[in-house]
């Protein structure tokens, strides 16, 4: 069973009632731009998932085949809580070092580029993590756990996850001694130097206290979300590649062999000496931290929220019903949204060629529905055809006509 895929609505309900929250207190911790940023790289992730996940299960079921020790059983209670505890004690290293580690971090950082921190955030996912991320749950599969539990108790690990991205949710009190919190979780996602490489836990804060990396939210240390090497940007395929793009140009500038290799597996942060001297990175001064944003008019901002719409459905449809698909026509659709997605990040940028790009993605419409259909992933008829011809009036409405609307409001 697809959890995430059922959960979509409720992250959704409770993203809605954040949002209530935000109003009732009067406070801001949304802008349009971060969250469709955020939910664009979720959005992603799980679309790439559908074309990597599948080496993270072999590997699993095929080192539990052979080398599991012990019988476990999933119709055993002990069994799937045992599971759910060992679960988040390797998610713990996994994450650990995931900001320990350079090339962990380049997959890890996307989840933490947003200078925001809301339910959005949350859904804010890597689609790299897959390359290492398998390896640090294989002693799950040589204890014996069954793949099915495994998979259950992951999917239930992450769901937890969900509801601490929040800052409306104060101290809890004893709660804060055993589980992962909205207070304590504030913290792992902070730059203050105080705050940073702390709290890595998923479901327990116990991994944290009895492994040194445990750290409260302090009241005099008010928490700055994001990274110490911004993003500055809201294009989700950047977001992924950016850290790799960091830690490649430090490898070609580096004169060592040596430095260009282990670069990628030193501490998070270590850059070769040499490199270091010649490209010094500055760091962000916390004190007078301007978070990023693009000026960005109403009309733009409500087009791209509606056609972030359509790609927020068009991913619940690959979720739901592409897993039978063969390879090309997932390579599709993951292309369709991958494009999609980069061209709502150039138009929330306000880029000179988001224009000419919104046309093309507009008119690689066209061939992509008469592959989809030729494929037998999309049903055949006019009725899609027709859909997608007031789709695209529609959309060309949304770009011109708040243009053509300018000079009459600027006159009066």
């Amino acid at each position: 069973m697809n959890y995430v895929l059922f959960a979509v609505p409720f992250f959704f309900l409770l993203i809605g009632l954040e949002l209530l929250a935000d109003r009732w207190r009067g406070v801001s911790t949304y802008r349009l731009a971060d969250a469709v940023n955020s939910l664009s790289a979720g959005v992603l992730s799980t679309t790439s998932g559908l074309l990597t996940k599948a080496l993270g299960l072999l590997t699993y079921t095929f080192a539990w085949q052979h080398w599991g020790v012990f019988g476990l059983t999933a119709d055993n209670l002990w069994v799937w809580l045992f599971a759910f505890v060992f679960y988040d004690f390797c998610y713990y290293w996994n994450h650990r070092l995931g900001h320990e580690r350079n090339v962990l971090w380049a997959a890890h950082s996307v989840h933490h580029q947003s200078e925001e921190y809301n339910l959005s955030t949350a859904l804010r996912q890597t689609s790299t993590g897959f390359i290492f991320g398998w390896i640090f749950y294989l002693p799950m599969a040589l204890v014996g756990v069954p793949p099915l539990v495994f998979l259950t108790v992951a999917a239930l690990n992450l769901l937890y996850q969900f509801w601490v991205h929040t800052r409306h949710v104060p101290k809890l009190g004893w709660f804060e001694w055993l589980f992962i919190t909205p207070s304590n979780h504030r913290v792992h996602h902070a730059q203050n130097p105080v705050y940073m490489d702390r709290n890595y836990g998923g479901v327990f804060i116990v991994w944290d206290r009895l492994f040194g990396t445990f750290q409260e939210e302090l009241d005099a240390e008010p928490v700055v979300f994001g990274v110490t090497t911004p993003l500055r940007s809201w294009n989700p395929l950047w977001a992924n590649l950016q850290f790799y793009a960091v830690l490649w140009h430090d490898a070609v500038r580096a004169e060592s062999r040596w430095d260009k290799l282990r670069i990628w597996f030193m501490r998070t942060g270590w850059r070769p000496a040499d490199v270091a001297a010649r490209y010094p990175q500055a760091k962000p001064d916390l004190a007078n931290f301007v978070k990023f944003e693009v000026p960005l008019g109403r009309a733009a901002q409500l087009y791209a929220t509606l056609q972030f719409a359509l790609y927020v459905a068009g991913g619940i449809y690959l979720l739901g019903w592409s897993e039978p698909w063969p390879l090309a026509g997932q390579l599709l659709g993951w292309g369709w949204m991958a494009f999609g997605l980069y061209a709502l990040g150039t138009w929330l940028e306000s880029r000179p060629w988001a224009l000419p790009l919104e046309w093309l993605r507009l008119l690689l419409n066209l061939p992509l529905l008469w592959l989809a259909q030729l494929g037998g992933w999309l049903p055949e008829g006019p009725e899609a055809w027709s859909l997608l011809g007031l789709y695209s009036l529609l959309s060309v409405a949304g770009i011109y006509l708040p243009r053509l609307a300018k000079p009459a409001a600027q006159v009066a």
